[in-house]
């Protein structure tokens, strides 16, 4: 059976209910998440045997992070209890024209304060067959951006299949990098990427002109974008993009393209309205394009397959992509009207 690794922070979050502004009433819902950790909790509802690699605060709140992982099925067993604290994030979701907010609250976290040695990468990769980070954990520190390099240095150095999430934030790069300094040479040792137009644009400094705010997107666009991606990284496999017009808060369109050395593939398009809940959605698909990839479908169906779990997520509350395979390949094979299952 195959062996999944991800790497990276997972915060507590805090909400209010449903889409109340912050502290509207005195009441936050308090739950775990965090984008490499989103993918593990996705891999694992797909069946798949996967481990996070993270560090996590030696407390109370730390161990109810744990315990909520291995509920999902997550080997937490390469976790190293260390640090001062627990990242937290604030969210408050939008609704029609006002749109959704974040505050991070991560400053001193364990994962922030990560050095070279912390984790014993050749022991992590032993057994292993694929690797994932996203590009949110080498902005926290420039220590994580060192102990990043070292992670996916180490994994190609072990024959292991290596992802990323592009995952530009531009309220985290504030240590004196620029992101593509760091980026390009993490996504150097990668075979597949993935990312949205943004993350592109700013992480690795690819140049595309879309208006993500309109109604349509030009697939055409993204067949260029990929087509240089692949001239800049000749090492890579795979480059996928999600494509998300957002007409308002709640009501996108989700798409995605993915470029490989034989094709360009673009996926159906989903209208979602209302939205639950789009925090996530971009793990979800990162998930599903690894599992895709990694077992076998062919590259259009395992596009097929993560841009569908990507639109699910939309539907369920809190970070983690609870999603079972037949219920995303249902939807990619034409299901979705939402009927009652009995």
């Amino acid at each position: 059976m195959a062996r999944y690794v991800t790497f990276g922070e997972v915060m507590l979050r805090l909400k209010p209910p449903g889409f109340e502004r912050f502290l509207q009433s005195p009441f936050l819902e308090a739950s775990f998440g965090g984008a490499e950790a989103n993918v593990a909790v996705g891999l694992a509802h797909f069946n798949c045997d996967v481990a996070f690699v993270s560090l996590i605060v030696p407390n109370p709140v730390g161990d109810q992070c744990i315990a909520e992982l291995q509920r999902h099925g997550v080997d937490t067993s390469h976790i190293s209890r260390k640090g001062n604290r627990l990242g937290i994030y604030f969210l408050e979701s939008g609704a029609t024209q006002r749109p959704s907010s974040i505050i991070y609250d991560r400053a001193g976290s364990g994962m922030s304060s990560v050095r070279q040695g912390d984790v014993p990468w050749e022991e992590v990769f032993k057994g292993a067959s694929w690797f994932h980070i996203s590009g949110i954990t080498p902005a926290l520190s420039a220590s994580a951006a060192e102990v990043s390099l070292e992670a996916v240095n180490t994994a190609r150095a072990s024959g292991v299949t290596v992802s990323c999430d592009l995952n530009y934030r531009k309220k985290l790069w504030q240590y004196g990098k620029q992101p593509h300094e760091v980026m390009r040479e993490i996504v150097q040792h990668a075979d597949v990427v993935v990312g949205n137009e943004e993350d592109y644009q700013r992480s690795i400094s690819m140049k595309v002109e879309v208006d993500v705010e309109g109604g349509s997107l030009d697939a055409a666009v993204y067949d260029k974008l990929t087509a240089g991606v692949f001239e800049r990284f000749a090492n890579l496999r795979a480059a996928a993009v999600t494509l998300r017009s957002s007409h308002s808060a709640s009501y996108n369109s989700w798409q995605a393209v993915l470029r490989t050395k034989e094709r360009f593939f673009v996926s159906k398009r989903y209208e979602i309205q209302p939205i639950v809940d789009r925090v996530g959605s971009g793990d979800a698909f990162a998930a599903g394009l690894i599992f895709g990839l990694d077992t076998g479908l062919p590259d259009g169906d395992a596009l097929e397959f993560a841009t569908a779990a990507g639109c699910l997520k939309h539907s369920i509350p809190g970070d983690f992509p609870v999603l079972s395979v037949d219920e995303v390949r249902s939807l990619a094979s034409g299901g979705g009207s939402g009927r009652i299952q009995r």
